[in-house]
């Protein structure tokens, strides 16, 4: 029987130490045919943008202990899946893989998150999809401590599937392998942003912006993903697409319009 098809891309490039270390996980499962459509520079906080006033280039390229087809996009990385199912291709992924993402993408952060939104993207063309973050911003960071709950979480979602329009979004802490506890099954947090952009000026005299922030978690609920991070769990939040406030559409219909 023909091998599940496996998707891997990312949003920090394809030469990225998050995106070569799963590629070496998946690779060692040796349970799929491993395709790798990943941006040719950094994309982080692109979110779900995609590319419609500029030309895509896509380049084949070999990589010593990659997969076995592995191409570069110019785009972003929602560009990447979308070319990757509509062109590169051989048949329908079974399976996209995001990351590993270089920093968290938990709580609020998902909504900027360039990982993310390539699962997503995946997600509504009806692919199962799963986004990994760890939260450790070193380009030396220990992407292999959580190998064997990453396999996990792979093969599960391959073994059961996942609801149509459900994505997972998959952060790991900053911990040593010994010091991970599990896998938790979360909620989003309600965290936000406190922002700045801080003014600088540079050496020819102009002004110039430098977007700064400080992450504030309002949350104190023990099952979130912040939760579960800052208590030494994977956390793993089923993300939708499908961004209708249900719950207001009783409210609103009672409106006088």
């Amino acid at each position: 029987m023909e091998k599940p098809l496996i998707l891997i891309t990312n949003d920090d490039g394809v030469t990225a130490p998050g995106i070569r270390n799963l590629i070496g996980i998946v690779k060692s499962m040796d349970i799929a045919d491993i395709y790798v459509v990943a941006p040719n520079s950094p994309q982080s906080g692109m979110g779900h943008a995609i590319t419609i006033n500029n030309t895509l280039h896509v380049e084949e390229m070999r990589l010593k202990g990659g997969a076995e087809k592995e191409w570069s996009c110019s785009g972003t990385p929602v560009d990447c899946v979308k070319i990757a199912c509509d062109k590169i291709l051989p048949r329908r992924p079974d399976l996209c893989l995001s990351g590993i993402n270089h920093g968290s993408n938990s709580s609020i952060n998902v909504i900027y998150s360039g990982t993310m939104s390539a699962a997503v993207e995946a997600g509504i063309e009806g692919i199962p999809a799963i986004g990994f973050s760890l939260d450790d911003f070193a380009y030396d960071a220990d992407f292999l401590a959580a190998e064997d709950f990453i396999k996990k979480i792979i093969q599960e979602t391959l073994d059961n599937g996942l609801p149509r329009g459900v994505v997972l979004n998959v952060n790991i802490p900053k911990r040593k392998k010994e010091q991970l506890k599990g896998i938790k099954i979360c909620r989003q947090a309600r965290a936000k942003w406190n922002e700045e952009f801080e003014k600088r000026i540079d050496p020819r005299g102009r002004e110039y912006f430098w977007l700064t922030g400080k992450f504030e978690n309002q949350d104190k609920g023990e099952d979130t993903d912040e939760w579960a991070l800052e208590n030494g769990f994977i956390s793993v939040v089923p993300v939708q697409f499908d961004l209708t406030a249900y719950l207001a559409i009783e409210d609103l219909n009672q409106w006088d319009f």
